[in-house]
């Protein structure tokens, strides 16, 4: 099998699988047990947040873990806009990720938020004119990926966080995808939130955080017993915690040297699809991507069909984003960056991880030739 699907999620760490096994086996204690038992798994939890913290570069405090990034991007728009007496109006692009995009519809919805979506390129690319253009003075939160799930644009979130500052409004966003392949410091980024999932740097599903300097009011989105701060109720996944700070931790440390290598790999991946394959069209923006997302749209075929030809031959790669799979709908992002509707069903996005070769890269093009020759052939019959 060769795994090009990175993007919806990673291998599991031997190193994140030994760091938690303790605490799903002899320390099995609840972190807010007033004893022996307890006060180990609150020491672990502890110790996992600060990991986290020296990651990103601040108070171990401004972490909160969630069950993943969904949940993270759920309580930063909901608990800063809710939380925000500034005013009424979120701005968001129209790339983001569902988790965002659902969670601002159901502010407007039940709380009488007004959303603007912020312009992008055809590379899916926010510059910071366009955000200064829908900005207001009742703005109070802005929220923009920091590297896209599905055509891998980066965006200039600092100079994005700068324009939302200038106007009074707080900055999130999203850095599921960059973890792992882009720095993530929080003062670098100037964001005042960042979302983060385990699973995409080879820590377990079903863990992640949301960092939120700490001084910010953030109305929770689940009550009970005030975990968390009383950010994030519900006994901690202390296990779950400690994978994800080992793995957060091990990726961020290879961060240089896996993307310099992920890049040239998916550059050389990249130019022989569109040297090989007629009609092969790159989405996402050529030069602000991360280094291990490969994303094309093949005219003329149906990806899904593409996809389970490539699955045949045992490459693993996707449509789009996971979290959107049997959807019959176009790519909203495909869509959003200019493509017809058409045109964006015959996406399909290859994404590297730090362990794919070269070899493994040379048979799946070789694959990506055959299969969509093949659909084309179905198509065209």
């Amino acid at each position: 099998m060769i795994f090009l699907d990175h993007a919806a999620t990673t291998p599991v760490r031997r190193e994140a699988l030994e760091a938690m096994w303790p605490f799903l086996s002899g320390s099995f204690g609840n972190p807010s047990s007033h004893h022996g038992l307890g006060d180990e798994a609150a020491r672990a939890l502890a110790a996992a947040r600060a990991t986290v913290a020296a990651v990103i570069g601040c108070r171990p405090g401004d972490v909160v873990f969630t069950s993943g990034g969904t949940e993270a991007d759920n309580l930063a728009l909901k608990g800063l806009a809710l939380a925000n007496p500034r005013g009424r109006h979120l701005v968001v692009s129209p790339i983001e990720h569902e988790a965002v995009l659902e969670s601002a519809a159901y502010l407007a919805r039940m709380h009488g938020f007004e959303v603007s979506e912020v312009a992008v390129d055809a590379g899916g690319l926010v510059t910071p004119d366009a955000l200064a253009r829908v900005m207001r003075p009742d703005t109070a939160l802005v929220s923009v990926q920091l590297a896209n799930n599905e055509i891998g644009t980066v965006q200039p979130i600092a100079e994005l966080a700068a324009v939302a500052h200038a106007a009074g409004a707080l900055m999130h966003t999203d850095a599921v995808q960059a973890a792992g392949w882009l720095p993530l410091s929080l003062d670098a980024l100037g964001v005042d939130a960042l979302s983060l999932a385990g699973h995409k740097v080879g820590a377990p599903k079903g863990t992640g955080a949301l960092v939120v300097r700490g001084r910010l009011p953030l109305e929770p989105v689940l009550h009970g017993g005030g975990q968390e701060r009383g950010r994030r109720s519900g006994t901690e996944n202390v296990a779950g915690a400690v994978a994800f700070a080992t793995a957060l931790r091990l990726a961020d440390t290879e961060r240089t040297d896996a993307a310099a290598r992920v890049a040239a790999l998916g550059a050389e991946f990249a130019a022989t699809i569109a040297a090989t394959v007629p009609g092969a069209t790159p989405t996402g923006d050529a030069e602000h991507r991360l280094p291990g997302t490969v994303s094309f749209v093949f005219p003329g075929t149906s990806g899904e069909a593409v996809l389970l030809e490539l699955e045949r031959d045992g490459v693993i790669c996707s449509s789009g984003s996971a979290c959107a799979a049997g959807s019959d709908e176009p790519s909203h992002v495909l869509t959003a960056i200019g493509l017809p509707a058409e045109l964006a069903q015959t996406a399909v996005r290859f994404t590297l991880g730090a362990e794919t070769t070269a070899e493994e890269l040379t048979d799946a093009a070789a694959s990506v030739v055959r299969a969509v020759s093949a659909v084309r052939g179905i198509v065209a019959t």
